[in-house]
């Protein structure tokens, strides 16, 4: 039977596991799968107490075949999961991994310095496209290192960039008029929304004592101090505003591509496999054309491979963030060879200390210093390579303005026209008006 020898061997682990969730691949009539193994069979997630064994349900976005079993802690469970495993209805089986928002693991030592912006006083205002921003937000070095303005020459941006995350602030004046309602898979409602007064007043500029800081004309100075640790690897207290953070980036670029937030991560940046699965095929089939994952799992899993396998498919563009470990480590969604994953580099096109590199790696873009929009019309300046991704997941809609249809092979060949810096970072750094110029000259052909 299909997958047999794979899913004995998973059984090892799946014992070992503290998970009491399982996706759960099957042929065959569910009802009848959970009336064999005494399970309650659930059309809607389960938010109530669980039964006294267990239940199965299918994703929120449901996929054919594809459900979650959450099985009950103690001897009964145990049983019914090694029932589970000689079933020959089942075709894959392997634990709903709980998913977190990239955490740095090691300090950075060559923080952007305020004073070598352009907009060097960063209190001023600016029109970008129809909207007023800080004058700060435009032309903060990492703009002109991948050469946003020569690149909007040729493109602005197209279709529709979904991102992964914690969802947006509908409310931010910058964001408004390309944000698209979405739909939050953490309480299963529309909207997708990051709500600014779920921020508590009293928490610190250096938001996550990790990698966010919150800026202000009283803050700004902080991007001054070269010897301060952003990244310093201690757990943060939140990733309220990681989603609104990433959907600026992808505006900063592509400024006339729609975003859509597809909230699968609490505010505290936790959440899971069987989440993650369902906005992503949620997305792919509400139109997008470009999806943004800042996030990393430490294993492989077979459905998300299969889930990524879809999205190209339809010929949609998927980037990743390839992690902070600061090694040469793969972590996945980066890690599939139909994703573009993006590494981080400084302002001097030196791959950022907490960056992985590697096989992981695409292509790199900044990630240090970062300013970009935050929630409760605010900027925040972001380090990571989760703010190195939606470079290029707005670089991949500039494609799209020049090529619809584009598909993920073609925008990662026009994407590797990059500036080579070594190091383990692929193609080298993003330089985007190169894509859009070796991609325009392909098209004309």
């Amino acid at each position: 039977m299909l997958m047999r020898s794979a899913v004995l061997i998973l059984a090892l682990f799946l014992r070992a596991s503290a998970q009491d969730r399982y996706l759960i691949r099957i042929q065959g009539d569910v009802n009848l799968f959970a009336q064999n193994h005494g399970l309650a069979a659930l059309t809607q997630p389960d938010n109530s107490a669980n039964p006294v064994i267990g239940s199965i349900r299918p994703l929120q976005r449901p996929v054919p075949g594809l459900y979650v079993a959450t099985l009950a802690s103690g001897g009964a469970a145990q049983a019914v999961l090694q029932s589970i495993q000689n079933d020959p209805a089942v075709l894959k089986l392997e634990a709903d991994q709980k998913v977190g928002l990239f955490k740095g693991t090691a300090a950075s030592s060559s923080h952007w310095h305020l004073e070598d912006s352009t907009a060097a006083s960063g209190t001023g205002s600016t029109t970008y496209f129809g909207t007023t921003v800080w004058n700060a937000y435009v032309n903060q070095p990492a703009a002109g290192i991948v050469r946003i303005a020569n690149a909007h020459q040729i493109a602005t941006g197209a279709g529709t960039v979904a991102f992964l995350d914690t969802g947006a602030d509908f409310l931010n004046p910058v964001l408004s008029p390309v944000l698209n309602f979405g739909w939050d898979f953490t309480t299963n409602s529309p909207g997708g929304f990051e709500n600014p007064a779920e921020l508590n007043q009293s928490t610190t500029s250096i938001l996550d004592s990790e990698s966010i800081v919150v800026l202000d004309q009283s803050t700004t100075s902080i991007l001054d101090q070269s010897t301060t640790s952003i990244l310093d690897g201690q757990p943060a207290t939140s990733d309220y505003g990681h989603g609104t953070m990433v959907a600026g980036i992808i505006h900063l670029v592509a400024p006339t591509a729609s975003l859509l937030p597809v909230k699968v991560f609490r505010n505290d940046g936790t959440s899971d496999l069987s989440t993650i699965l369902s906005g992503l095929y949620w997305a792919v089939d509400n139109g997008a054309k470009v999806i943004n994952m800042s996030f990393s799992m430490s294993g492989p899993s077979d459905e998300l491979a299969a889930a990524i396998a879809y999205a190209n498919s339809q010929r949609v563009i998927c980037v990743a963030s390839a992690g902070n470990d600061g090694g040469d480590v793969t972590v996945y969604p980066a890690g599939y060879g139909q994703v573009i994953g993006v590494g981080s580099t400084n302002n001097s096109d030196v791959r950022s200390s907490f960056s992985n590199y590697g096989s992981v790696v695409s292509v790199a873009a900044p990630g240090e210093g970062v300013i970009t929009t935050y929630p409760g019309f605010q900027y925040a300046a972001g380090w990571g390579t989760s703010f190195s991704a939606p470079f290029v997941s707005g670089a991949a809609a500039l494609l799209v303005s020049i090529r619809a249809n584009i598909s993920e092979s073609h925008a990662l060949e026009a994407i590797s026209q990059a500036v080579p810096v070594g190091q383990g970072l692929g193609a080298g750094r993003l330089d985007l008006y190169q894509a859009c110029s070796y991609q325009a000259a392909k098209t004309g052909n």
